[in-house]
């Protein structure tokens, strides 16, 4: 068990580009990946890495949340000391239950943050993927002296039309110290970004927020990190990171993401067993193939049942495609049914969406189509 660290993920996330796929669920319980939920990512990585005390800060939409991740088994994380602690908003005097932004967030679960007998905080987010462990991050964090040390990688790839939380590292000539970050910019100067996955001392943590909160202030990035890395007296450094990195940023990047598994290098990188990602378990029978199923390039979950042509899908739990149907470049969410002579290209089915026969739904390369949950087209 890591004694030096503990995690903080923060879910709370608003992210208008998800679209439909968070209506009714925060980004963190996005289903990604067949079988997986965004938040087992951050959370198996701090698992992996010997993190046995976390923080979930919740704010909407969090029943789903709670009702994946339980009591934490699976993580083995429903322990007598530490353990997985859902930190909902609630009402006091000082808080309304309703943040206006993260700095609230934090200011409201300062107390869980301040019995941790842990020295260092990892504070993350829930829309970046990757699997990786911190054990490296950690070790670079204590022996550089850092205030302050962000995970990033070098992504060059750019969607100006659908920014949400895009923070971009500047490096001093030693290519480890930061001297600058930029947040959410039209013309970015640098490839590389932050992973969302930031380690400091958990006092300077809480001197950071409490000075941020009695100035009024929302946004831990924009208002205490931006300024902060500017700020000689702190020493700020990144860790560089060279796996497979997915942003969820919106249904254009989900559905590029998604794709990208079909990449046995991407999956095996996401996937690696060395640390492996853990989720709720849930006991299904084996997939089934009818005699005239034919498959191609597909991830397919276990429970499902297949009659109809499934090509370069990813296919979640309990899926049912009839004789007839053809389904191509689509992710189909647990409980999806689709019946016969339908034919699907460049669709998002949410869970337990019914496709009528003989329906034809087509997107594009770029702009699929998505529905709801629980919808019959």
């Amino acid at each position: 068990m890591n004694q030096e660290a503990f995690g903080l993920i923060f879910t709370g996330e608003a992210n208008p580009y998800m679209r439909d796929l968070v209506i009714s669920r925060a980004v963190a319980a996005v289903p990604f990946g067949g079988r997986y939920r965004c938040i087992d990512f951050p959370l198996s990585n701090l698992v992996n890495s010997g993190i046995r005390n976390i923080g979930l800060i919740t704010q909407r939409n969090y029943h789903s949340l709670m009702d994946h991740l339980g009591t934490g088994k699976e993580w083995d994380l429903n322990r007598k000391r530490d353990g997985l602690f859902f930190l909902p908003p609630f009402s006091t005097k000082d808080n309304t239950g309703v943040y206006r932004g993260d700095i609230d967030a934090f200011h409201s679960v300062m107390q869980y943050v301040r019995r941790s007998n842990q020295k260092y905080l990892i504070l993350c987010g829930s829309h970046i993927l990757f699997n990786t462990t911190f054990d490296a991050l950690i070790k670079q964090h204590r022996e550089s002296g850092a205030d302050i040390t962000f995970m990033y990688n070098e992504d060059p790839r750019f969607f100006p039309e659908e920014q949400n939380r895009d923070l971009r590292l500047l490096f001093e000539d030693d290519g480890v110290t930061v001297k600058e970050l930029e947040w959410n910019p039209h013309h970015p100067r640098s490839n590389f970004r932050s992973c969302e996955a930031t380690i400091m001392d958990k006092d300077l943590f809480d001197d950071l927020v409490e000075e941020a909160y009695s100035r009024g202030n929302i946004d831990f990035v924009r208002e205490v990190l931006l300024p902060l890395a500017r700020d000689k007296k702190f020493k700020v450094m990144g860790w560089r990171y060279d796996g497979y990195v997915a942003r969820i940023d919106s249904i254009n990047t989900y559905f590029m993401h998604s794709m990208e598994l079909l990449n046995a290098a991407a999956a095996k990188d996401l996937y690696n067993m060395r640390h492996p990602i853990y989720t709720k378990v849930k006991d299904e029978f084996a997939a089934k193939y009818g005699e005239n199923a034919s498959v191609h390039n597909v991830m397919m979950a276990d429970g499902c049942v297949i009659d109809g042509t499934v090509e370069n899908s990813i296919v979640f739990r309990g899926v049912m495609v009839e004789a007839g149907a053809v389904v191509r470049n689509s992710i189909l969410m647990q409980g999806v049914t689709v019946r016969a002579g339908a034919m699907l290209d460049h669709v998002i089915l949410d869970k337990n969406v019914v496709v009528n026969a003989g329906r034809q739904l087509t997107g594009y390369e770029g702009i699929p189509l998505v529905f709801r949950k629980n919808l019959t087209v």
